[in-house]
């Protein structure tokens, strides 16, 4: 653990010592401990006990869980915690740098001073920071016109980064040229599998697009040997189940993904939520009695995502009756940290399934979900804007989100954006193309989460104490 030495704190935990005795007083290892185990309660207490006495580590620790709340106030207070830590902890300068790049309608002044931040975690020896970099330099070109990624990445390389490999990975992604370097990102992620966990989801992906079966199951025996052993967290697992079962890689193994998933449950919490989603898309697995046991179990352990699922079985009706009052009511649970939640409220309250139309509910959740990256929500935008069902129709506001609907892929945004944009005059045409242009601005790039999940920016393992 480190600490710093400062006359003050060392008088404080002097005196605290000799109040308390030795129960119950807070443990920095007891606290990092109890947060791999998933016992957040208890890793909050001795973060904060430890954190009012100026220990930096701490500080991090306090901040990190109020980051991975999702609740805006909380996020507020983790930057404000970031910030008392930043000059004397490489590791919190990391942090809040990798927050700035990923807030929300962040500034140009924030941008710089994430990239200040970052730089000044890498030269304290926090390598991560370097893909924090690369993911600032993605999302926000504009903001830093001068910056060839290639060129950043190449001078990484050359100054021995074991990271500049991986941010390669991200730039390929960045590029949509992924699938045309599979051979190059194999190579890396080999090379740096022993260090870079998040390569076993590379490699795993990598192997499911070219469907080679036996180079999958090398690597499957190699990561539960990892896990077991302490090597590997129960994340990396989980992700890699994943992507066994995505058939947008290849052809799904869902039931060798269900056999990873039920072996790391028990310890990892989220790996029942991810059972349950694996029931969902597969119901040849296990009956609607399974799945709900899945989110029992999620939901005990206080998991948004569980929430969100049991959430959108009551709003479909499929595999439950429909049911929106409970719809709502565990939507509304998850909608914090989970962005999928404000879409089904949104279509709860734009479809009028709770006895009435609520379109000013409807598009602050809708619009919330679109903002956030969810797929689906434009359309629904922009069918809230065109057919005016309890709203006056607004045709510039259509025309903005069924064309961003059409970015998103979505199938039936170009019908619907061709019937609009019809519709509209010269004159409200031009509003239109501005305002979709401010919206645009105003929410960077899509690509954020994709390349944050693909590249290993997540914080467990990535530069523990």
């Amino acid at each position: 653990m480190r600490v710093a030495h400062t006359q003050p704190q060392h008088l404080l935990l002097v005196a605290a010592l000799s109040l308390a005795g030795c129960a119950g007083l807070p443990d920095q290892r007891l606290a990092n401990q109890a947060l791999q185990n998933g016992d957040t309660a208890t890793a909050e207490q001795n973060y904060r006990q430890l954190a009012a006495l100026g220990y930096a580590d701490a500080q991090v620790g306090l901040a990190d869980i109020q980051q991975s709340s999702g609740d805006p106030e909380l996020l507020r207070q983790a930057e404000a915690t970031y910030r008392q830590a930043a000059d004397s902890s490489p590791r919190a300068a990391a942090r809040l740098g990798k927050l700035l790049v990923q807030k929300a309608n962040a500034s140009d002044s924030q941008r710089q001073e994430a990239e200040r931040l970052l730089e000044q975690a890498l030269s304290g020896g926090q390598d991560s920071a370097l893909l924090a970099l690369t993911m600032l330099y993605l999302q926000y070109p504009q903001s830093f016109p001068s910056v060839s990624v290639q060129q950043r990445i190449n001078q990484w390389r050359a100054a021995g980064y074991p990271q500049a490999e991986l941010a390669q990975l991200m730039l390929y992604r960045a590029q949509g040229n992924y699938d045309q370097h599979l051979e190059d990102v194999e190579r890396i992620c080999k090379q740096a599998l022993s260090s870079a966990d998040a390569c076993y989801v590379e490699l795993a992906t990598v192997y499911q697009k070219r469907g080679q079966g036996e180079r999958q199951a090398a690597l499957l025996e190699q990561l539960q040997s990892a896990y077991r052993s302490g090597a590997v967290p129960a994340q990396r697992v989980d992700d890699v189940a994943l992507v066994l079962a995505d058939p947008a890689l290849g052809t799904p193994d869902h039931k060798t993904a269900q056999q990873l998933l039920e072996q790391i449950a028990p310890s990892y919490p989220a790996a029942w939520v991810s059972l349950a989603q694996l029931l969902y898309d597969f119901p040849a697995l296990g009956d609607i009695e399974q799945l709900l046991g899945y989110l029992e179990q999620g939901r005990n352990a206080a998991l948004p995502r569980a929430e969100l699922l049991l959430g959108k079985l009551y709003y479909e009706g499929k595999l439950l009756p429909r049911d929106p009052q409970k719809a709502e009511q565990h939507l509304l649970k998850a909608a914090a940290s989970e962005v999928s939640a404000h879409y089904y409220l949104g279509q709860l309250y734009r479809r009028g399934y709770l006895g009435h139309v609520d379109p000013e509910q409807a598009l602050q959740h809708l619009l919330t979900a679109a903002r956030g990256g969810q797929n689906s929500a434009d359309f629904a935008l922009a069918q809230l804007f065109s057919q005016g069902r309890g709203i006056k129709p607004n045709l510039v506001n259509a025309y903005v989100f069924s064309q961003l609907a059409v970015l998103r892929e979505k199938p039936e945004a170009p019908l619907l954006a061709a019937e609009i944009e019809a519709q509209l005059s010269a004159a409200a045409r031009a509003e239109a193309q501005r305002l979709l242009g401010e919206e645009q601005q105003l929410r960077g790039t899509f690509q954020q989460d994709a390349l944050a999940r693909q590249a290993g920016l997540r914080q467990t393992g990535e530069d523990t104490p």
